[in-house]
């Protein structure tokens, strides 16, 4: 309790109340206290009141502060005048006061005037009583508050956790929010996790025995040898406690805890190893999913024939966010003995109808090229046909081009696809776009238009899909510009190694779409030309 709460219990009280330490210092006092000598006030001294009875007052107050209940005495005062007034009291220890020193309860009544000891001792007890009950209410309730903004702060811990859980897609977000957001919901200094990752992602095959790509920051119990190590305990002296984590029937491996006594709350603790159980599970799932999509898409895209005359590398990765199968495609043609044809192309969507679409039309590509190969504009017009007669309710992008190995002529024609990028040996680049035209499917009786330019020894053609440049709430140039701003750095490698660079040139970048490469260079011939002209759109072609 307080000097202020004091004050205010004694202050209608008609009878004079101190509160003195142990020093006879008076504390607090009550309004009847200075009303019947002002020297009763905080900062006096009881022993200064009659300096001739000081020895017998400390005996006085020694008395009191052993006392647990009113125990009666005198106390004399002399005024200014010499005159002297006797004061009856009853005295008892404040049980009450937490100060620094001990302290006495000194009620006081005038000899003569209202000598009722049996009352004032009532009054006394009573008050005492009074004020320890609002010193324990008080006590309390400071605990209940600590308790329930302890409460309140491990809800907010786990809601953290559950929200860092809810957003994490992959297993190594999920890892991440764990060793993040687990310890505080736990109260520990650090969580880390043990997991078997064929029960978390099932290979699809037998000798499948890599870690899901991405998924680092947990140990791996199905491969003890992994280099990945997860979080180390920030003390040595911190006890570990381990946690099963189980969803769906499936034991996924275990949560360990450092630093924290897990067994004092059982419930909180198996609400939260279900949570990062769960989250596991999910993220387990869409990872296998995901692999599933891949292999599938990897399947129905074509395998490339080595021609001579040019050097070939394909790439393709599905998006980040994708666990469809899409309708990417590219493919290299052997037209004739002068002529080598390139595809690349996008059905639009995803699913496994887009992806049976993308297979007939590569299917439809391979007839379509021996007949028109060396007409790109004639090539798209076929495929435009096929697809308003067999799927008119599909539409796609593509582009089409032609190399003529005798006079290095690169002719194309592009149907709302990304146009193809011409990188030289210098690294300075080019983008193929004097002939641009709508894409094919939804519109019929189109007039493509198709342009050429010559290449020189060394140059490379990166055919693309627009997954490689489109990013969420970015405009497409900015895509195209940090295209040509790359391909100043792949001077000097070789086709693969520039197919994979392209492909990963962002690696911090989230992929909403899928993005398939193919990758062509030109090798110098003895005798060909070696000048370079620009490109010339041609007449549109009549479909």
């Amino acid at each position: 309790m307080t000097l202020g709460l004091f004050r205010a219990i004694t202050r209608p009280l008609p009878h004079p109340v101190l509160l003195c330490g142990a020093d006879g210092r008076v504390l607090a006092s009550n309004p009847a206290a200075s009303r019947c000598d002002d020297r009763l006030r905080p900062g006096a001294s009881v022993f200064d009141l009659r300096p001739d009875d000081t020895p017998l007052l400390r005996q006085q107050l020694a008395r009191w502060l052993r006392s647990g209940s009113p125990v009666p005495g005198a106390l004399v005062l002399k005024d200014a005048d010499g005159r002297t007034r006797r004061l009856r009291c009853q005295g008892v220890r404040a049980t009450w006061w937490d100060g620094p020193q001990p302290a006495v309860q000194l009620h006081l009544v005038e000899a003569g005037t209202s000598d009722r000891f049996v009352v004032l001792s009532q009054q006394v007890e009573a008050l005492n009583r009074e004020v320890a009950f609002r010193r324990a209410t008080e006590v309390d309730r400071a605990r209940l508050l600590a308790a329930e903004q302890a409460a309140r702060a491990q809800l907010q811990h786990l809601y953290d956790l559950t929200a860092a859980l809810a957003a994490a897609v992959t297993l190594a977000e999920v890892s991440r929010a764990v060793s993040e957001a687990a310890p505080a919901a736990l109260g520990a200094t650090a969580a880390e996790l043990y997991l078997h990752s064929a029960r978390l992602v099932p290979p699809l095959q037998p000798e499948d025995n890599g870690l899901p790509a991405g998924a680092g920051g947990w140990t791996d119990l199905d491969r003890p040898s992994s280099s990945d190590h997860p979080l180390a305990p920030e003390s040595a002296d911190a006890v570990p406690f381990a946690l099963s984590l189980e969803a769906d029937g499936v034991p996924l491996g275990m949560l360990v805890v450092y630093g924290s006594d897990i067994s004092a709350a059982p419930e909180h603790v198996t609400a939260v190893a279900q949570q990062i159980a769960q989250a596991l599970r999910r993220a387990g799932l869409r990872e296998h999913e995901h692999r599933v999509a891949e292999r599938l898409q990897l399947s129905l895209l074509p395998r490339l024939a080595q021609l001579p005359g040019l050097e070939t590398a394909t790439c393709y990765a599905p998006g980040s966010d994708m666990l469809s199968v899409g309708g990417d495609w590219y493919d290299v043609y052997d037209v004739d003995a002068d002529h080598i044809g390139l595809s690349i192309g996008d059905v639009a969507g995803h699913g496994l109808h887009e992806a049976t679409v993308m297979a007939q039309v590569t299917a439809a590509l391979r007839n379509i090229v021996p007949r028109c190969g060396t007409d790109p504009a004639a090539v798209l017009d076929e495929v435009n046909t096929f697809l308003g007669r067999y799927h008119p309710e599909r539409m796609a992008t593509a582009c089409y081009l032609v190399f003529d190995r005798r006079t290095r002529t690169l002719t194309y024609a592009t149907a709302g696809h990304p146009p193809p990028l011409l990188i030289h040996a210098d690294g300075s680049s080019t983008y193929l776009d004097h002939a641009t035209s709508p894409p094919l499917g939804p519109v019929r009786n189109i007039r493509y238009r198709q342009a050429d330019t010559t290449v020189t020894e060394n140059d490379t053609l990166l055919l693309y899909t627009d997954g490689l440049i489109e990013r969420r709430r970015e405009d497409l140039a900015v895509g195209m510009q940090r295209l040509t701003e790359f391909a100043r750095t792949t001077s000097g490698l070789d086709i693969a190694e520039l197919c994979d660079r392209f492909l990963h040139h962002q690696p911090e970048a989230a992929f909403p779409d899928d993005r398939a490469l193919l990758a062509v260079r030109f090798p110098h011939r003895p005798g060909s030309p070696s000048t370079r002209r620009q490109p010339a759109a041609q007449a549109p072609r009549t479909a």
